[in-house]
């Protein structure tokens, strides 16, 4: 199950973003693309996931284009960006429970995530919750989505310590169970587990 890219070049607005980007990413593993800020690293996340297409270059799912494969590929994807993509109006539990339907999971029990990122006793509307808290519902969407690659963007930003060492369980579960997971960051997470890094 190797997500490879090869050669990947990109340009906004004529300027150079991406030059020969290359990476391979394995069932089992995690991936932390590290830089500093407008160093490309949501651009190449976003060409990872196929929201945007490189000027030059290609990245394979499987041995096939993932352009070739489209829907069939975004299924196996769970992407994280900068927005946490809540619906202000709804509680954390409804919230949950769309994301399990869209993903075709309606009968979901989303009530361990919610324990889990500590948002279970929170039924206001999302709007009213700090921006830690938000971060915290849009990770727990991870429990309920049945992808293999899981593609993360700044994904420790407003997250507590505790928030971050969440996070850190999740991945190393999801990796231990066969999956695999991108994510960029210009921060050290400080967890205790086996990645590599790329570094734009």
């Amino acid at each position: 199950m190797p997500l490879i890219a090869s050669d990947i070049h990109f340009a906004r607005n004529l300027a150079p973003v991406l030059r020969g980007v290359s990476l391979q990413v394995e069932s089992g593993q995690l991936l932390q693309v590290t830089g500093a800020n407008g160093c490309g690293k949501t651009s190449l996340l976003k060409i990872l996931c196929g929201l945007i297409t490189p000027d030059r270059g290609e990245v394979r799912w499987n041995d096939s284009s993932i352009w070739r494969l489209a829907s069939g590929y975004r299924a196996q994807i769970a992407y994280v960006g900068h927005k946490d993509g809540i619906a202000g109006d709804l509680t954390p539990l409804e919230n949950l429970e769309f994301a399990a339907a869209i993903a075709g999971e309606p009968a979901a029990d989303v009530q361990p995530a919610l324990r889990k990122w500590g948002l279970d006793r929170q039924d206001r509307p999302c709007r009213l919750l700090s921006a830690g808290q938000r971060r915290r519902l849009a990770l727990a969407r991870l429990e309920l989505l049945p992808a293999k690659l899981w593609i993360l963007d700044e994904p420790l930003t407003v997250l507590d310590e505790a928030g971050k060492q969440l996070l850190g369980e999740s991945i190393e579960q999801h990796t231990t169970d066969g999956g695999c997971a991108i994510m960029a960051t210009h921060q050290q997470p400080g967890w205790q587990m086996a990645s590599f890094s790329l570094a734009l």
